[in-house]
């Protein structure tokens, strides 16, 4: 009989030792499942917790940065920075569309040297004939190697073309894509290599003030330039309510993208849009009792 009772309360310890393991493995299962679901809640809050309260979420830089080329390589002509938020450090190079544009400042560069040399002596300070009388690349390296000086320019072209020129370069690149600071590199080595020391030195030695104030004028300028021009394109090139003024504004601030999305394409303007949207034909029938006029309508919009 003792021994029954033995081996029946052995066998009730071990039975509840078995409940006891059984109850912790149970309750190990669920605390997993709500540690899975904790997980999940946090997760979701995570995505609409505003950024001020969530102050240990942090992203791998590198990763995020790795995400943004490897996207970004695949499209990089197809980003058009008007249509995303103002940023002056938003970054989306148009490089193909930079070449052209310099290209085409290039010979617009010819072209300036030509109608200053056009103009009177003392318009642009340049003795003609002293210059005429030195060859080319000879004129050239002379005054390469005298410059930069300070020079004595009529005031309009030192404090008014000059900055004016910075600022367009600047939007050369700023409206292609380019942030503020690569547009400010850009208008400066313009400004500097193609200008300074490119073809205006054929005439005159490189002159310090056009140095240091196209680009830096053209940068406040240009970033001036460039917000007004979001304005215009967010209103359909309407300014004042509009479309002559906002298209002619557009020009000016914005020549060389303005001038060269005529063959090349705008954006801003609508990607399919084809000369059919601008101009509009309706034709019309007006009948009399002994004859019929025939006639179209055009009408313009810009």
């Amino acid at each position: 009989m003792e021994d029954k009772k033995f081996i029946s309360k052995q066998g009730n310890r071990y039975f509840f030792i078995l409940l006891l393991l059984f109850v912790y493995v149970l309750n190990a299962e669920a605390q997993k499942e709500l540690d899975v679901r904790d997980i999940t809640i946090k997760s979701d809050t995570l995505k609409t917790t505003p950024s001020s309260i969530v102050k240990n979420f942090k992203i791998d830089a590198s990763f995020s940065g790795n995400i943004y080329k490897k996207n970004f390589m695949l499209i990089p002509s197809k980003v058009n920075i008007y249509d995303l938020p103002y940023s002056i450090k938003g970054h989306y190079p148009n490089y193909k569309r930079l070449g052209l544009n310099t290209t085409v400042l290039a010979g617009a560069g010819v072209l300036t040297l030509g109608v200053l040399h056009s103009l009177p002596e003392d318009a642009t300070s340049w003795n003609k004939k002293e210059i005429m009388d030195v060859p080319p690349f000879k004129r050239w390296w002379r005054n390469v190697k005298k410059g930069p000086v300070v020079d004595k320019d009529n005031a309009i072209f030192n404090y008014v073309l000059h900055p004016y020129g910075g600022a367009a370069y600047y939007m050369g690149a700023r409206s292609v894509g380019f942030s503020a600071l690569y547009s400010f590199f850009y208008s400066a080595a313009i400004s500097t290599f193609l200008w300074e020391y490119g073809f205006e030195a054929f005439m005159e030695i490189p002159s310090i003030q056009d140095l240091v104030l196209t680009p830096v004028a053209g940068l406040i300028i240009g970033e001036g330039f460039y917000v007004l021009k979001r304005h215009i394109v967010s209103n359909g090139y309407e300014l004042f309510g509009s479309s002559i003024v906002g298209n002619v504004v557009a020009y000016l601030i914005d020549p060389i993208n303005e001038v060269i999305g005529i063959f090349a394409g705008n954006p801003n303007r609508g990607k399919n849009k084809k000369i059919r949207d601008f101009v509009v034909c309706t034709p019309w029938l007006s009948p009399s009792e002994n004859s019929m006029a025939l006639g179209f309508t055009v009408n313009l919009s810009f």
